[in-house]
Parts: C-alpha cells; sequence; structure tokens
C-alpha cells in the first residue's frame, strides 16, 4: 500500500502508468489517493491544491508529463516532439508563484532534447527515468535539510510552523518540517505552534494532521494568534518553506508568511526558511519580481462550501506574500545554511546555475 505521507508516487510503467496523488483537499477527514491518468488531470490536481507544495508541485509535473505523451507513444518522432511541447506548455499554465513547477518541466524539456535520437517508445522510457530521479532527489534532499537546520532548533522548546511543508509537499520527510521532524526526535518533548493557515487552512488540515501522524506534540492556532503566542515566550523560532526564493534571499511562501517575518523580527525570534535548491530563482533580483498567485474569491466567501461573507462582497486573495531577505536569519537547503541572508552567500552555497 501506498504510504500515507507519500505525496507523489509512479505507479506502473512509462507505457501506461499513471501518477498517483493524495488528494490533499479531503484531509484530514479522509486519505483517498488520486489517479491521475490524463495530463488534464495532473494540470486540475495542481491548479486545485490536491497536491501542493513546491517541490510536490515539481514532481507530479514530471510524471504528467510522461501521463501526457503516451498517447504519442506510438508516433513517429515529430508527432511525439509536438506533443510533448504542447503538455510542458500546458502543465506550466498551472500555477505561477511555485518555481519548482518550471523548474521541473524544464529539466524534462532537456532530458527529451539531449535524447532526441531515441524513437519515441525509448524517449518516453527515458523521461520516465528523469522523472523518478526528480523524485528521488527530492526526498534526499528533504533529508539533508533535517539534518542542516537541526543545529539552529535543536535547543528550543516551542517552534512556530505556518502552511504545510512535510510529506504531503514533498517526496520526502519536506522542508521546514524535515528540521521540525529532525528535532522532535532529539527532544521528543518539542512543542510546535501551527498557524491554521487560511483561507484553505493547510496548517490546520494537513500540518496538523501530518504531525499527529507522527506523534509529535502539535498545537493548533489561528494565524491572528501568532504574535500573541510569540509575545508569551511560547516559541524560540519560527520556520517555514517557500515557493520562490529570489537572489537576494526575498523569500514567497504561503500567504502570511510576511507579516510572521515582522512579528519574528519584531519579537527577536529567530526567522528560518528551508527549502532545496530547486526553489531559487536567481534570474529574479528580488522578491518584488515574483508573480503572485491570486486565487479565486469563493475561497474567502465561500470556505468549504459555505457562505461566511454577504453576497457581491469584493475580496483580494493572493496565495502568497513575500519575505524579504532582512527578515529572515537563515536560509536552510540541502546544501547547507545561509546566514547571514546575502546575495553573495546564496551564490556562493548553491552556485551560478541553480
Amino acid at each position: 500500500m501506498t504510504n500515507p505521507n507519500t505525496a507523489v508516487s509512479w505507479v506502473g510503467n512509462a507505457d501506461a502508468g499513471h501518477l498517483r496523488l493524495i488528494d490533499q483537499t479531503l484531509l484530514p477527514v479522509e486519505l483517498q489517493f488520486l489517479d491521475c491518468t490524463t495530463v488534464e488531470i495532473v494540470w486540475e490536481a495542481i491548479k486545485s491544491l490536491r497536491v501542493r507544495g513546491a517541490p510536490a508541485i515539481g514532481v507530479a509535473a514530471a510524471y504528467g508529463v510522461i501521463v501526457g505523451c503516451q498517447t504519442e507513444r506510438d508516433s513517429d518522432p515529430a508527432r511525439f516532439e509536438t506533443r510533448l511541447r504542447y503538455v510542458i506548455d500546458y502543465l506550466a499554465g498551472s500555477r505561477p508563484t511555485a518555481v519548482n513547477l518550471f523548474w521541473a518541466l524544464d529539466r524534462m524539456q532537456k532530458t527529451a532534447a539531449a535524447n532526441a535520437n531515441l524513437a519515441p517508445p525509448a524517449l518516453l522510457d527515458r523521461l520516465l527515468v528523469e522523472a523518478r530521479k526528480i523524485e528521488d532527489e527530492d526526498r534526499e534532499m528533504c533529508l539533508a535539510i533535517g539534518q542542516h537546520g537541526l543545529p539552529l532548533v535543536k535547543d528550543c522548546a516551542g517552534i512556530l510552523t505556518h502552511c504545510n511543508t512535510g510529506g504531503l509537499a514533498t517526496a520526502g520527510d519536506g522542508t521546514a518540517l524535515a528540521v521540525i521532524f529532525a528535532a522532535a526526535r532529539l527532544n521528543p518533548q518539542v512543542q510546535i505552534y501551527a498557524d491554521e493557515t487560511r483561507p484553505l487552512l493547510q496548517g490546520a488540515r494537513l500540518t496538523a494532521w501530518e504531525l499527529m501522524q507522527r506523534n509529535v506534540p502539535v498545537t493548533l492556532i489561528c494565524d491572528s494568534m501568532a504574535g500573541w503566542v510569540m509575545k508569551e515566550g511560547r516559541v524560540q523560532a519560527v520556520i517555514v518553506g517557500a515557493d520562490r526564493i529570489a537572489a537576494n534571499g526575498d523569500s514567497a511562501n504561503k500567504i502570511g508568511t510576511y507579516s510572521l517575518s515582522m512579528l519574528a523580527k519584531a519579537h527577536g525570534i529567530p526567522f528560518y526558511v528551508a527549502a532545496p535548491s530547486s526553489t531559487f530563482d536567481l534570474s529574479i533580483e528580488h522578491g518584488g519580481q515574483i508573480p503572485i498567485e491570486e486565487r479565486i474569491s469563493t475561497e474567502i466567501t465561500h470556505g468549504f462550501g459555505r457562505q461566511t461573507a454577504p453576497d457581491g462582497c469584493r475580496t483580494y486573495n493572493p496565495a502568497f506574500d513575500v519575505a524579504p531577505a532582512t527578515h529572515i536569519t537563515a536560509l536552510i537547503t540541502e546544501k547547507g545554511v545561509i546566514q547571514p541572508v546575502t546575495t553573495a552567500n546564496i551564490r556562493s552555497m548553491l552556485g551560478e546555475a541553480v
């Protein structure tokens, strides 16, 4: 049986296999798997947050390329190439902010270009090898992020996190949650405070569920309670993930992260961002250049099917905001910890090719 904490997996071979996802829109009440047998299903799953978290989106998109190209497996190379370009462009339109999506699709495109001499069936096999490699690498990166981040939080009695950054958001233990899991193994009494993460409640529905599955002590709070929790001295660190990090360290993450970075700075609490190197976009100089996805108004006015606002009420629903590098104590990557957060230190740690 698929591991309950495996957000993305591939079932079968390249010819007729498919992508399998945990449908995260149903958690925590129901654990149900979604078999994605067409690229349209993959696109919808990414767009509707059935799969979410930047690394998991990247892995899902890579496997989505295989699903989308299966229809042209027995075609001539030219038709296969045309289909491949269409599938990649189509999947790229699912969500704009998480850079891992574009990173994974670009990697699949480059793999196809490097193996253009192969017949379509062999090329499809080669693309599946690359997609599996992306998944395996993400799992290894999660482990390394946990190891590098542990020294920063090992003495904390309480840690605050936002949104979901665990096994549901990646192929492994997560990014920020990988650090938290490592801390909990060292100190089983560490208390984790999880923001609800409105309006879609990823913290309540997903993070609290994951932590409880692993027997990690978790206390759920409303987003608006974070400042008071800091004021009361309940947490000694804040750690979050990221969906795109600019060259200077400005980090786009789930809406509410900017506020947390301000609150942490005001209370003198370290604010950490944990993310793999694939989440860095060195082509963007600063956070002001990161595209911010705006989602439909009903996520606010009709959350989970119940109307909570007057008819016709205006909304503003950005899915992400940007924590400035000046408020980030350190960036935790699979290659090491970047501290202080500067453009020079980021390039030194990750290299120009990220």
